[in-house]
């Protein structure tokens, strides 16, 4: 089984990048955790949003082989204590299934990519920077992965 993120985003900071590698890096062999960049198409003055998010949801499906659980990252979804993320990653890694987690761009996720999901997960009713979501979730998924392995790093 496998975890991959699959982010519609610019180019980030070097800080982000490496504190989502920090994260990624710590997950074992078993349960790795890839990122997938879609890029954010320009939105310039005169740009048909609906028509780039549109484009952006095309390309994120795309990315997903079929059988492949999509996982939807949205304000309104279900949040989860870290304990229940524990659970969720326990019952994904018996699926054996690969996860897609999916993180859209500054207007959220095209309606495509919502109803193909099969769980939608808030990680908080606040709307959290891109660059943020990228780190809080691997570090989150790193954590959950502790505590079924009974490692000291969540206490």
């Amino acid at each position: 089984m496998k975890l991959r993120l699959i982010s519609v985003a610019s180019r980030m900071p070097r800080w982000v990048e490496e504190g989502y590698q920090e994260y990624a890096r710590r997950m074992p062999p078993e349960l790795p955790l890839e990122l997938l960049e879609i890029p954010l198409n320009t939105r310039g003055k005169n740009a048909d949003v609906s028509r780039l998010i549109r484009r952006e949801g095309e390309q994120m499906l795309a990315a997903v082989q079929p059988g492949e659980r999509i996982v939807t990252l949205e304000v309104n979804g279900r949040a989860w204590s870290t304990e229940q993320l524990a659970e969720q990653l326990e019952r994904w890694r018996l699926e054996a299934r690969t996860v897609n987690l999916m993180v859209g761009g500054p207007e959220g996720l095209p309606e495509e990519v919502c109803a193909r999901s099969e769980q939608r997960w808030s990680l908080s009713p606040l709307t959290l920077p891109h660059p943020l979501v990228r780190i809080l979730l691997a570090e989150q998924l790193y954590r959950a992965w502790t505590i079924l392995n009974r490692h000291p790093y969540h206490k």
